[in-house]
């Protein structure tokens, strides 16, 4: 099935809100701006107008030609906000993060254990880590081996504490499960994989299931490389080449990847059915030669996140899943100098996509800070991150409170806590500073019922998607 896609003509502007913590404190950025974001070039909205006509040509059905009706509304400066002194970077390994929010997993560079070895080359020693989120406080736990990591290793947390560790060999790759046995680490090998790559996909919903993509040059093997009966296994070879992973059910059966076509094409959405022996149907077009990414999605609401050429040059868009009206490009994701990334989704908005919170890491040229944003609101917040902050990691509650996890000089484990920013009505006064409201009332209070802006996402593996069958 198909996907249109519409611009939305909106414009940020940045709000601030009060934030409570953990260890410290998350405080907003300052109502002086530190630099506005240029204006937009008259030419690019020029082209891009005419990306969308040509878009709106190709489409079926005309479905493009829902951007005429899409109101406009007037255009605020974007404000980059106060960050710390101290520039915040992606670590090198990734930090992940299981579904539940219980337990985190990544390679840091930690002083060996006693006996185990060292490089001579002076190249950094990664070792795995463990951290415990769902606590009175984090905390976490070094699972060193009797020889260190290489960076391009990966670790993967489980639902019941315990790491999946994918290892680099000569003719493949090995996988084994860790955990702390009391000053030491135990280690129960899985088995091995004998494939040139071998990528881990996030956390599975079930915790206790883990998946892998080979990619080759025609074809992709999935693998399930913990969690059945013999160790790794082969489960599925699909066409073309995938990548991505986003689950888009609690049950762990509906998983989305990216798919290139073996002899080359544009990049395509596809939904995987692993209750049905990994089927593969098409989850999102929005033109036909368009890469159209699924980056997030919200099991509980259906909200989801997507990066698309569509319209002209790679957006940042959102959509409703298994709803039929077009993909939305909020203007106010589009950042001078700044690339916008999505992390990490509210739950529990059920029926409520609109209302949904989400967090985005933005990256610039003096490190990366934190975006706050919901479709309903049209404007995205701007706020600046604790020290040593894991970028691109975080975990939000139902209630909408964000936890980012951090480590730096004065703390090796740390959460701050975050509450999402209200959203102001358009005709409202920007409160003062101290002023007691946090951001918590629910936006249902004094919000229109909210409409959504969906997409037909290949509906026919996702019926009765929020089935725990």
């Amino acid at each position: 099935m198909t996907a249109c896609a519409i611009e939305d003509g909106t414009a940020a502007a940045v709000e601030t809100g009060e934030s409570t913590k953990t260890v410290e404190t998350v405080e907003p950025g300052s109502d002086e701006p530190n630099g506005a974001a240029e204006p937009p070039d008259p030419a690019a909205d020029a082209a891009l107008n005419g990306a969308e006509g040509a878009a709106a040509e190709a489409a079926p059905n005309g479905a493009l030609s829902a951007a005429a009706d899409a109101a406009t509304e007037a255009a605020c400066p974007q404000v980059v906000p106060e960050r710390p002194t101290a520039e915040t970077v992606l670590p090198t390994p990734a930090f992940t993060i299981t579904a539940n929010g219980a337990y985190a997993a990544r390679l840091t560079a930690a002083r060996p254990a006693p006996g185990s070895e060292v490089p001579e080359s002076g190249d950094t020693a990664w070792f795995p880590e463990r951290w415990t989120l769902d606590g009175p406080e984090p905390y976490a736990v070094p699972l060193p081996l009797n020889q260190p990591e290489d960076a391009g290793s990966q670790v993967l947390p489980l639902a019941d504490g315990r790491v999946l560790l994918r290892r680099r060999v000569a003719d493949g790759h090995t996988l084994s499960l860790l955990y702390p046995t009391g000053p030491g680490t135990g280690e129960l090998l899985l088995g091995a994989v004998e494939c040139d790559e071998l990528t881990l996909l996030p956390p599975s919903p079930d915790g206790f299931s883990a998946y892998a993509l080979s990619t080759g040059e025609y074809s992709t093997g999935l693998w399930l490389v913990a969690g059945g009966p013999n160790g790794p296994e082969q489960i599925a070879e699909l066409p073309g080449r995938c990548s991505g992973g986003v689950w888009l059910d609690r049950a762990g059966r509906l998983l989305a990847l990216d798919r290139e076509p073996a002899g080359g094409g544009p990049v395509k959405a596809v939904a995987v059915d692993l209750g049905r022996g990994a089927e593969m149907t098409p989850l999102l077009q929005i033109a036909p030669d368009s890469d159209d990414r699924l980056l997030l999605a919200d099991p509980d609401s259906g909200l989801l996140l997507i990066r698309s050429d569509a319209p002209g040059h790679d957006r940042l868009g959102w959509g409703v899943l298994g709803s039929c009206l077009p993909v939305r490009f909020p203007e106010c994701l589009r950042l001078p100098d700044a690339a916008v990334t999505p992390f990490a989704v509210q739950p529990g908005q059920m029926l409520m996509p609109e209302s949904c919170a989400v967090a985005l890491r933005i990256d610039g040229a003096t490190g990366s800070w934190l975006g706050v944003w919901r479709p309903a609101g049209r404007r995205l917040h701007q706020l600046p991150v604790p020290e040593g902050w894991l970028a691109g990691s975080g975990v939000w509650s139902c209630e909408g409170v964000l936890a980012l996890p951090y480590a730096n000089a004065e703390t090796a484990c740390a959460v701050a806590l975050l509450t999402a920013p209200a959203d102001e009505e358009p005709a409202a006064v920007r409160s003062p500073a101290g002023y007691p409201e946090n951001g918590m009332q629910p936006s249902g209070a004094v919000a229109p019922p909210s409409v959504c802006r969906p997409v037909p996402l290949g509906q026919a593996p996702l019926v009765g998607r929020t089935s725990t069958g």
